[in-house]
């Protein structure tokens, strides 16, 4: 069964001089508004809505995977993982030494603790273990995670693997043009940094990008790749102070909060010009 939805706060409003029906509309506008900032993920009819935290950190799992050039299937298994394990928070507590995404032991040869603290580390150490388990790309993911991680609860893992599943169909570009990513962040809070931005998009998604003033292009040389860094880009818009990205001419901003038909034409040309499909710009505040 899917997990419930987070309750959204209260908020109560004085209503004077309207019908019923006004009011409702402006009851749940206001409830829209104010809610908290937080990414809604849509594949095959199910969704998965997770915070900005738990975002940039699916978001990091799925590119290092891609980065590896390991199929969707090994995000799905290390996503619904790392849901059961730490529900996508970098913990730096865990059962007896166990740290990170993947509750990984220092003492069980992981790594050390910072390592199995960071997002790229602890997420190729995962991928590591889990290309050496026989059948790993065929088995029932909840077996097969156990296989990696040898947990005390082995089945837990299946209760997510949902949730893996539509994760990975967007972070990996599987969706591709039909990706239903909707991220409510409000304005950035500071100012973004190209450098530390593209910095970044080569650590985790092994690319090359190009800066110019605010705006980071990166030429991936394949549509779900192209997908996979855009989607990436959009998880990590908190951090990265990110207002826009485009690809396949498509174009989410922090309004819109979705992709959405653009024009390839950028607007000042600066850095795109005419955007081929397999190119991706990402823009910071």
């Amino acid at each position: 069964m899917p997990r419930s939805r987070p309750r959204r706060p209260l908020v109560l409003l004085v209503v004077a001089g309207l019908t019923v029906g006004a009011a409702v509309v402006g009851t749940r506008w206001a409830v829209d508004e104010f809610a908290p900032a937080r990414c809604v993920f849509t594949a095959a009819d199910q969704e998965v809505r997770l915070t900005p935290e738990q975002a940039a950190n699916a978001a990091t799992i799925a590119a290092v995977a891609g980065r590896r050039g390991l199929p969707p299937r090994a995000t799905t298994i290390a996503l619904a993982t790392a849901i059961q394990e730490s529900k996508l928070r970098n913990l730096r507590y865990g059962d007896a030494d166990s740290q990170g995404l993947f509750q990984q032991r220092p003492s069980q040869g992981w790594g050390t603790v910072a390592e199995v603290t960071d997002a790229v580390y602890a997420s190729n150490a995962f991928y590591d273990v889990l290309v050496q388990v026989e059948d790993w790309e065929t088995g029932v993911v909840t077996e097969v995670a156990q296989e990696v991680q040898r947990s005390a609860f082995p089945d837990a893992y299946a209760d997510h693997e949902w949730e893996g599943r539509v994760l990975a169909s967007v972070l990996t570009g599987q969706e591709g043009r039909a990706t239903l990513l909707d991220c409510r962040l409000g304005d950035p809070t500071g100012t973004g940094s190209p450098a530390e931005l593209a910095d970044k998009v080569n650590a985790q998604l092994g690319m090359e990008p190009v800066t110019d003033g605010p705006r980071v292009r990166v030429e991936t040389g394949d549509t779900a790749r192209a997908w996979a860094a855009a989607t990436w880009a959009v998880s990590h818009a908190t951090s990265e102070r990110v207002v826009s990205v485009q690809v396949d001419g498509m174009r989410w901003d922090r309004r819109s909060r979705v992709f959405v038909e653009s024009g390839n034409d950028d607007d000042d040309g600066a850095v795109t010009g005419t955007l081929s499909p397999t190119a991706v710009v990402i823009e910071v505040g």
